[in-house]
């Protein structure tokens, strides 16, 4: 038996209706952009394994930094005591952060990532006697599936079962081109209208709703309306930070600062699950008190994990690296290449490009639903060419490891082109 059958007999897997699906690849090894399953196929890894390993699989400087810190001091708990890798973390997330983020709270993903600024901002309030627990998102976001992060999120796929369920959120348009002052006013409607603790979006990419892609002046103004307003900005770069927008932050491209950031995916280079929520001062003190009651009751047993800090510190120094800076920039500009070569072909609705990060909408004439047969057909005829990407809706997008060479770009994007001749 194949370890893809084995696998069918007993595992979970997400996002993923088991009547329906077939036997998965069972993925044995991985080098750089390529992985290799138990049949010696061998795949391109388009999308960095859902958008964490910018440098590479089985990257050595990264395992070594790990293996170190595994048997040096692999975990204590962080209740109570600290650590040389968390201190050393923090001071290098002080250095490359926008400059009010100062305190960092550890978690272990994404989602718990969103959990823990939900949390900060609606209880900062509370500890001063004010109810405010309305919190605004943008349309078609995606934050995370634990409840909170799941209620600021607006597909409905994942959120439908659970509805009546979920915190009070008011969400606005996305503020794309022509869109900008509906979003600007529904934001201010929504301000007046609701006892608002926070603004919650990512930053000039909303990558599960299909890579979709909006200024930096547009939301700076948002930013700027929630500053006059007291009401707090959470920056979530769970995706698109680390590099991936072609600065180090997406926020590095704005004018204002947000009051928090949730960092994950990238920060580990996809070996160590690990996340962190970044805050001002400001709400860190808001927190102080004399009452217990007033402190901020989050955590696990993995917090701020000395062997995830340690892979943290080395992925980090990867991407400061003058080489990953210019693989960057060499990605970016292949990535305007294609898009000129294919953004007029007649199956091709439209195309974005920002960093790292290419996508383009194929036409249809019905269905395009998440996970519907387009999507399917898609996916499928990638995997079989040997190709890892996962189209979202009629949305192909690409967010390759950073040390992807151009001959695999190539290839990967004229796979794509063979894809828009079966659809």
């Amino acid at each position: 038996m194949s370890l893809s059958q084995k696998d069918k007999l007993y595992n979970w897997h997400p996002y993923t209706q088991h009547q329906t699906a077939t036997d998965f690849p069972a993925i044995v090894k991985g080098k750089d952009a390529l992985l290799w399953d138990e049949n010696n196929k061998e795949y391109i890894d388009a999308i960095a394994s859902w958008w964490v390993n910018p440098f590479g699989h089985s990257n050595t400087f990264i395992a070594d930094a790990i293996y170190e810190q595994l048997t040096t001091l692999e975990h204590v708990l962080f209740g109570g005591f600290t650590h040389d890798k968390v201190v050393f973390l923090a001071e290098k997330l002080s250095e490359i952060l926008p400059s009010n983020q100062q305190k960092f709270f550890y978690s272990d993903n994404g989602s718990t990532a969103v959990e823990v600024a939900i949390k900060a901002s609606v209880q900062f309030h509370f500890n001063k006697g004010i109810k405010k627990n309305t919190i605004v998102a943008f349309e078609d976001a995606f934050h995370g599936d634990t409840f909170g992060a799941m209620a600021v999120s607006g597909i409905s796929l994942f959120t439908e079962a659970f509805q009546g369920s979920l915190l009070n959120v008011v969400r606005i348009p996305v503020p794309v081109a022509g869109k900008e002052t509906e979003s600007l006013n529904a934001l201010k409607k929504a301000i007046a209208e609701h006892e608002v603790a926070a603004f919650i979006f990512e930053p000039l990419v909303l990558g599960a709703a299909g890579m979709l892609m909006y200024e930096p002046e547009a939301l700076d103004q948002l930013m700027a309306v929630c500053k006059q307003k007291n009401v707090f900005t959470i920056a979530d770069e769970v995706m698109t930070g680390f590099g991936k927008t072609g600065k180090t932050f997406a926020c590095d491209y704005l004018r204002q600062q947000p009051d928090m950031m949730c960092l994950s995916k990238a920060l580990t280079g996809g070996t160590i699950p690990m996340a962190i929520t970044t805050f001002t001062n400001e709400i860190f003190d808001g927190f102080k008190s004399e009452s217990v009651n007033h402190a901020l009751f989050h955590g696990h047993t993995f917090t701020a994990n000395p062997t995830g800090c340690a892979a943290a510190l080395a992925s980090i120094a990867l991407l400061q690296k003058e080489e990953t800076k210019q693989n960057i920039s060499r990605i970016y500009q292949s990535h305007l290449q294609f898009q000129e070569r294919i953004k007029s072909h007649p199956k091709v609705e439209v195309t974005r490009v920002l960093g790292v990060i290419f996508a383009l909408e194929v036409k249809t004439e019905g269905e395009t639903g998440y996970y519907g047969n387009l999507r399917n057909k898609l996916y499928n005829f990638f995997i079989d060419n040997g190709i890892i990407l996962r189209p979202v809706g009629n949305t192909v997008y690409i967010l390759p490891p950073y040390i992807m060479t151009n001959a695999q770009l190539e290839k990967v994007y004229k796979t794509i082109e063979k894809a828009l001749e079966i659809v």
